[in-house]
């Protein structure tokens, strides 16, 4: 069964992120930076300083126990996986400069989409007695009213 479906399992991930991902982030990328009238261009210097302005290397442990290293290195670790390392190294020792550049149009597309998912999150999110629940589930269900649409994603999600 097994090498039946890997082939077409193959040849659909190919596809997928070859074109039509790739397509998808672009156009969302542009749609967002338009709507946003390019937020991530207009506010980066107050991004900067909200990730970078307090950081110290020497600074003491803060209210939360965790120095402003520990912090960044933490926030870091959650959005940057080794791959993306090891991808981006890769990818500029292949195709130099030129590689750079792609890299940087397309964080530039991604920022946007980044930010509207971090609004939509925050805009649907719900409040239990255990905390904030939010995220692509919640702005789905509640965003959309469509539980099922919410449900689906959700069960894909877990496979992945």
């Amino acid at each position: 069964m097994t090498e039946t479906l890997l082939p077409i399992v193959q040849k659909i991930n190919g596809y997928l992120s070859d074109y039509i991902l790739v397509a998808l982030l672009i156009a969302v990328g542009l749609w967002y930076s338009i709507k946003t009238r390019f937020v991530q261009v207009r506010h980066f210097k107050e991004g900067w300083n909200s990730v970078f302005g307090s950081l110290s290397l020497r600074g003491g442990k803060q209210e939360s126990g965790m120095s402003s290293f520990q912090a960044l290195a933490t926030a870091i670790a959650a959005q940057v996986g080794t791959g993306n390392i090891v991808g981006a190294a890769t990818a500029i020792a292949l195709g130099g400069p030129g590689a750079l550049f792609w890299m940087w149009l397309s964080a530039l597309a991604a920022m946007a989409v980044k930010y509207g998912e971090a609004v939509l999150s925050i805009r649907y999110r719900e409040k239990r007695v255990d905390g904030y629940f939010g995220g692509l589930y919640m702005y789905i269900k509640n965003g959309l009213n469509n539980k099922a649409l919410a449900g689906i994603t959700a069960v894909i999600m877990l496979v992945a």
